[in-house]
């Protein structure tokens, strides 16, 4: 059997679709690399063998270096490529793409396959000194002055910090003024979305007459939209100054990659920080690879250092923000680490100890849920481990006495069933049943909120994510994040579900959107506190005939909270908010204890949509919970069923033409699990690190604490 239902595949390679990331899927780049960090009476001999091995074992070029005592980076970097190692993080993808016209001028036919355009001599010589011309570059120093870069504004041309926060201090003010005449145009409409006439905003509820006459200082602090459009603002200058450093070096080098996305855990509340990572990832789309870094002590301190699958919920965000896109963790994990990890925005942090192992199973769960997520290539921080201070005998993937061991085989044989599959991954995708919606604008009015010195309300959108992550993950549902601008693009019906969870605020573009999905057969499900205010943080029309209404079928009369009135729900109290909810034309799914509805359906052309009137995803944020898990799962899928299932063990699955990828985690001892895909037929099944054949049906062996990845052929070919 297949799965017939339509990925809208091409839409989603659309997305992100530009001359470098086309080059990016035809060559399939797919490095492994490590930094190597040279110690004083290091000898050339000794460098050598270290590059051998890292060849040996299949690391495939430099993530990057440190220059030492008598090793200048040019040496480093040029003994490397004399050794058959990349010398840069981005491996085979920095090559010059490979056009027949290269080809002819090469001499070879360029109608050979690229696996084997990939591997002649004449082709891996141009390429070598393409990269070996890059060894003596230098950086590019730039006047990153906010006036050249935000619009028309012109001004001093200093350098401004920006502060990751919603605070604008004076030198930056003029240049916000010019960005919101760009922005809004016409002052009434800036008066609309700053909501200057509501009681409280503006002194005596006079609006702004004219842009001459706007001050951003003589409005509410408190006012939503305003602390969005600075938080906005200081986004933008940011990308603009990122971009023009990206221009720079592609004018140098059109075909070196660059990267961005951040030193920055992924669980961070990122609107807040006036930081765009979505921004970042469309930036990378003309200029190279959208990328997280991913460190155990660094990373994980925002969900109490849990790991197995929070793996995959960092490795799939950033995919999902840069779909179609080449996105990798650039740095990544490499060791045990039990000192380093600095203690950040949180102080309780400061008594914790960010302490992990991170021995061959761990080491294999980051790097298969890295791939398993999409990921195509990792950046290892560090071969080698520093010999003094910060960090001293931490993150090596050797250990602590520069040898090999089972973590650095076990990545290198990752390493190498990657490269040999690697045309394969580059054409494997996820086929998600459930769509998990992000919205950075929403999360903005969440930390505009926060404002209130409730510092936890700008955390809260990004552990309700987590939370419907951990409850999808944990059912084995296929799944991604799909973000607002994807449902503008017309991604929506390639989910059977889109599950929002706890969306304090709604475009009310995306709701007519949500609309359209429904009626055309989708399925859109909500949990509280969603819907309350539009994207002017403005109070939510929800009332008879409103927008809304027409959508889920209900009234929501109020928002309520679990506290001094407890709610019940299937025998369980409440923690957190409820609503009051009228129905019209829905039906009611589940009551509270008192008879009141608590779940809905409302039936509407093709489609349904189930409004949750408890906080459902935000509860699931850390383990344990369940029956709120259980109750996210049903409603998520609805009518359908996951179409693969196993029990004891979590399992991602990406699917390509002739073959799909399944990657199991097990987080328990040892065991034998079996694996039922049922919506799916293939005639065999390896281990794609080892080549043992399984037979099909057969139960599947986990190692403790560990991860394994299978490839299964397809009976017929397909999407």
């Amino acid at each position: 059997m297949s799965d017939r239902h339509d990925y809208l595949l091409d839409t989603y390679l659309a997305l992100h679709d530009s001359p470098m990331q086309q080059h990016f899927r035809r060559v399939a780049p797919m490095p492994f690399g490590v930094v190597f960090l040279p110690w004083e009476g290091l000898t050339e001999e000794e460098l050598r063998r270290h590059y051998r091995l890292m060849k040996e074992l299949g690391f495939t070029n430099l993530k990057q270096i440190m220059e030492g005592p008598g090793w200048s980076k040019e040496r480093l970097l040029t003994i490397a490529l004399e050794e058959g190692i990349i010398p840069f993080w981005y491996g085979e993808g920095g090559w010059e793409p490979i056009s027949d016209e290269l080809c002819t001028q090469l001499g070879i036919d360029p109608t050979l396959p690229m696996s084997e355009l990939r591997q002649h001599p004449a082709m891996i010589a141009h390429q070598t000194e393409v990269l070996r011309k890059r060894i003596d570059y230098k950086p590019i120093k730039l006047d990153l002055g906010i006036a050249s870069i935000v619009f028309g504004y012109q001004g001093s041309g200093e350098a401004v910090p920006i502060s990751n926060d919603p605070v604008l201090i004076d030198e930056l003010k003029e240049a916000f003024v010019a960005w919101c005449r760009e922005q809004y145009g016409d002052i009434e409409a800036l008066n609309d979305a700053w909501n200057t006439r509501e009681v409280g905003i503006s002194p005596g509820c006079q609006p702004f007459t004219s842009w001459e006459d706007f001050d951003p200082d003589r409005h509410n602090n408190r006012e939503y939209r305003r602390i969005r459009d600075i938080l906005r603002f200081k986004a933008d200058t940011i990308l603009a100054r990122l971009r023009k450093r990206c221009e720079a070096n592609a004018e140098r080098d059109p075909y070196e990659p660059q990267r961005a996305g951040g030193e920055m855990g992924l669980f961070l509340p990122f609107a807040w920080r006036a930081t765009d990572m979505e921004g970042y990832a469309e930036l990378m789309r003309e200029y190279g690879s959208f990328y997280p870094s991913l460190h155990l002590a660094w990373h994980f301190e925002e969900v109490g250092y849990e790991v197995t699958r929070c793996i995959y919920m960092q490795s799939s965000i950033c995919v999902d923000w840069f779909k179609g896109g080449w996105s990798a963790t650039w740095e990544s994990t490499g060791g045990p680490q039990q000192f380093s990890g600095g203690k950040g925005w949180n102080p309780k942090a400061a008594e914790e100890t960010a302490g992990f192992t991170c021995d061959q199973g761990t080491m294999a769960q980051l790097q298969l849920s890295y791939l398993a997520g999409g990921f195509k290539g990792v950046g290892i921080w560090s071969w080698n481990c520093r010999r003094a201070g910060w960090e001293a005998g931490e993150y090596q993937l050797l250990d602590r006495n520069g040898e090999p061991c089972e973590r650095t085989y076990r990545a290198g044989r990752i390493a190498q069933a990657a490269n040999r599959f690697r045309d394969e991954l580059w054409n494997a995708f996820k086929e998600p049943y459930v769509g998990v919606l992000v919205n950075w604008d929403q999360e903005c009015i969440w930390a505009a909120i926060s404002e209130s010195n409730r510092d936890k309300y700008r955390h809260i959108p990004i552990r309700s994510r987590i939370g419907a992550a951990r409850a999808l993950i944990n059912g084995n549902i296929p799944w991604e994040h799909v973000l607002a601008s994807d449902l503008r693009a017309g991604l929506a019906a390639r989910y059977r579900s889109i599950y929002i969870p706890t969306h304090i605020s709604v475009d009310r573009d995306l709701i007519a959107i949500l609309t359209d999905y429904v009626r055309e057969g989708g399925r859109v499900v909500c949990d509280a506190p969603s819907f309350w205010l539009d994207e002017r943080g403005r109070v939510l029309p929800t009332n008879q005939d409103s927008a809304f209404e027409q959508l889920f079928g209900v009234k929501l009369r109020d928002f309520q909270y679990s506290n001094n009135v407890p709610y019940v729900l299937h025998h369980r109290q409440c923690d957190g908010w409820t609503c009051d909810l009228e129905v019209t034309s829905a039906q009611v799914l589940s009551y509270f204890s008192n008879g009141a509805p608590a779940i809905t359906e409302h039936h509407l052309g093709q489609g349904s949509a189930v409004f949750i009137g408890a906080e459902l995803s935000h509860q699931c944020f850390e383990p344990g919970h369940d029956d709120l898990e259980d109750l996210i799962r049903s409603h998520a899928l609805g009518p359908h069923v996951s179409p693969y299932s196993c029990p004891d063990a979590i399992v991602y699955r990406l699917a390509s033409e002739n073959a799909d990828h399944y990657f199991f985690m097990n987080d328990h001892e040892a065991q034998t699990v079996h694996l039922d895909t049922g919506a799916y037929d293939y005639h065999s099944c390896i281990d794609a690190e080892t080549g043992e054949s399984l037979p099909l049906g057969a139960g599947i062996d986990l190692e403790r604490h560990g991860a394994r990845w299978l490839r299964f052929s397809k009976v017929s070919a397909s999407r």
